[in-house]
């Protein structure tokens, strides 16, 4: 009798360890199929972000902040109004986010920026030339900046990561000028700051009022053959802004 009651025993724990096999089993496809969810949900809700963030970027540099409607935004995002609450918590947050987002790209692009420290007058030139460039790639940089400017700042002063957007190409120009300066190329007085100042002016002020200026001046700004020959302007003016002259 006590043998059989051991051998039953025995089977019966046998008999439990596939069903425990299984319980396991089943708990762990639970738990993937949560994460799988929960992966999904995420993904989803960062192109959905994305997706307001583009439309707003389109609808704030056409309209400026203002004039920017979220009813546009929303429609364009292919979202809803809700949603745009929902992720960003007002209209003066998503702006923002598309300011910061804006400075970021630009920021990312100069970061990747390629110069020969042996060369400054060729690296100073890609520099003048790269500014230049995304600017005219990038036709809703200025218009979103114009805007903002407009309201003095009002929306970049909300960002928490405003300090830390601070422009690469500041820190590239002074590597620029050092070299210049020990080849004995450049003058010493020119500060990296004042510089980077000079080249984005001389690029953004004409892009921003092309249109007015075209008039005033009876001549089309806007054209391939006009914007070649500003760029080479920019250029020239910029190198010899920094060249060494005689007696210095």
């Amino acid at each position: 009798m006590v043998a059989r009651s051991k051998n039953a025993g025995l089977a019966s724990a046998k008999a439990a360890v596939p069903a425990a096999k299984k319980a396991a089993a089943k708990v762990a496809r639970k738990s993937a199929a949560q994460k799988t969810t929960r992966s999904g949900a995420q993904m989803r809700a960062h192109k959905t972000r994305e997706a307001i963030l583009r439309a707003a970027t389109r609808v704030f540099s056409r309209n400026g902040f203002t004039d920017g409607k979220i009813e546009s935004i929303s429609s364009l995002s292919g979202t809803h109004d809700r949603m745009i609450y929902y992720y960003f918590g007002s209209k003066a947050q998503l702006f923002v986010e598309v300011l910061e987002a804006t400075y970021q790209k630009m920021n990312e692009a100069e970061a990747g920026i390629h110069i020969d420290l042996d060369d400054p007058v060729a690296a100073l030139t890609t520099i003048v030339r790269f500014v230049w460039q995304y600017y005219l790639d990038h036709p809703e940089f200025i218009p979103l900046l114009n805007s903002e400017n407009l309201l003095k700042g009002k929306h970049i002063k909300m960002s928490s990561r405003a300090s830390q957007l601070s422009s690469p190409a500041v820190g590239i120009l002074d590597q620029v000028l050092r070299s210049g300066v020990a080849k004995g190329l450049f003058r010493d007085s020119m500060a990296a700051r004042d510089l980077y100042i000079q080249i984005a002016a001389l690029g953004y002020f004409y892009l921003s009022n092309r249109y007015t200026l075209s008039v005033f001046l009876n001549s089309d700004l806007r054209g391939e053959g006009e914007l070649d020959h500003w760029r080479a302007f920019i250029t020239d003016v910029t190198i010899r802004s920094v060249m060494r002259l005689p007696g210095d």
